[in-house]
């Protein structure tokens, strides 16, 4: 970032991004070493651990929406701080279970936190952050993201090496610093003066028939950006015969949006229709993912991924930038809840169907057909976005038109 942009960014921001970036370090520390801890130690089937991993999920992104909703009717600092702690527990408790329903337990709280503070932060972000450096601070963010990726693998490979417990604890003391953090520093963060009721603000999103079209539509981003997790990782292996391979690869995708997130955003600046960059981006992913087709060494795949990487570039700052732009200002933690659903639904696709695709595929000698889908779903993604930007060129809740900066 800019020194003249990081000096436009108020304290609160900053305050933000630091937490985010301590947040992902915890997360992705914990998650990935979860399902070999609940397969190794604890002698689960892969099932039984992906069911858990998948409760941690539904109870995020499932009450996102009642968490939006929540955060603008009682402020996002708060929202946060008590989202922040209530998973903070989740993650430390995983390090003292031993029953079945204790894991579920955990994980349980762990998603509903992040119901909490994850559309109350994305909120307080968009109302804290003037509008003019807006979508470059989105962009740092995901550099952020990506940083405390790569940082969370050497924390999580080394801790898990002497004992899980040490890295479950660390994973809650990072949350439960971030809320401390928040809590001490942070000042209060309200949506407005005038309070909706809970059910008033449900309605009216539902109501915004362009922002929900634009939920169903982001869902087939979040269907190819699954595939980091669970087919690419299968793929490069059977191409490489190497699982260390994987590593390489998935992090060779988090060393590019931290080398070139900034430039590309700075390549956006001058194109102010952000649907159309969302839908360009997604077919840059979708472009990436087709090419794994002919991958057959480790340096093509790792070009495959950069294309890959450089659609997530173009598309993430913009996926949460546009959303307040739907939002009226006293419902942004809302809209950000109600567009959790297409995190939810989008990734349970990407990992349901995707992974069934994949063996399909396998079964039929057919090694193409999960990567051709993906670019069809990039076309399809592409051209709904561009026809719902120049068809209405309008927002829910009396907004301006989106291309406006």
């Amino acid at each position: 970032m800019k020194r003249e942009l990081w000096r436009e960014t108020p304290f609160a921001v900053k305050l933000l991004l630091s937490t985010s970036f301590m947040m992902n370090l915890g997360f992705y520390a914990l998650i990935p070493y979860l399902t070999l801890h609940l397969t190794g130690s604890i002698g689960w089937t892969l099932a039984m651990a992906g069911l858990v991993l998948s409760v941690r999920q539904f109870s995020q992104q499932g009450f996102a929406f009642l968490g939006g909703v929540v955060a603008d009717a009682f402020g996002y600092k708060g929202t946060m701080v008590l989202g922040m702690a209530i998973r903070a527990v989740g993650f430390a408790m995983f390090a003292f279970c031993t029953e079945t329903w204790e894991f579920f337990l955990a994980a349980v709280l762990s998603g509903l936190g992040g119901s909490l503070f994850d559309p109350a932060g994305s909120a307080a972000f968009a109302v804290l952050t003037p509008e003019s450096i807006r979508k470059e601070v989105f962009a740092f963010r995901n550099v952020l993201t990506n940083i405390g990726v790569v940082g969370s693998q050497i924390v999580g490979t080394l801790l898990s090496a002497v004992d899980f417990t040490y890295l479950s604890l660390f994973a809650g003391a990072v949350f439960a610093l971030c809320a401390l953090i928040a809590f001490f520093l942070l000042s209060p963060i309200a949506a407005t003066s005038t309070r909706q009721s809970i059910w008033a603000s449900m309605v009216h999103v539902l109501k915004d028939r362009p922002f929900v079209q634009f939920t169903l539509i982001a869902m087939g981003y979040y269907y190819l950006s699954m595939q980091i997790f669970l087919t690419i990782p299968l793929l490069v292996e059977r191409v490489t015969h190497n699982k260390g391979d994987v590593g390489i690869v998935l992090s060779a995708v988090s060393v590019f949006v931290i080398l070139l997130q900034m430039q590309v955003s700075k390549w956006m600046e001058g194109y102010p229709h952000r649907l159309t960059l969302i839908g360009i981006g997604t077919l840059v992913m979708g472009t990436g993912l087709f090419m794994l087709s002919f991958a057959d060494s480790l340096w093509m795949l790792l070009v495959d991924v950069f294309l890959y990487a450089l659609g997530t570039m173009i598309a993430v700052p913009n996926l949460v930038d546009v959303v307040p732009r739907f939002a009226p200002k006293e419902l942004v933690g809302a809209y950000y809840g109600f567009n959790g659903y297409s995190i939810a639904i989008g990734g349970s696709l990407g990992q349901i169907v995707g992974g069934w695709v994949y063996d399909q595929s396998l079964a039929l000698q057919m090694g193409w057909l999960p990567w051709a889908i993906c670019l069809s779903v990039g076309v399809l993604v592409a051209w709904m976005l561009y026809q719902m930007e120049h068809r209405t060129g309008q927002l829910g809740g009396g907004h301006p038109k989106i291309a406006r900066s």
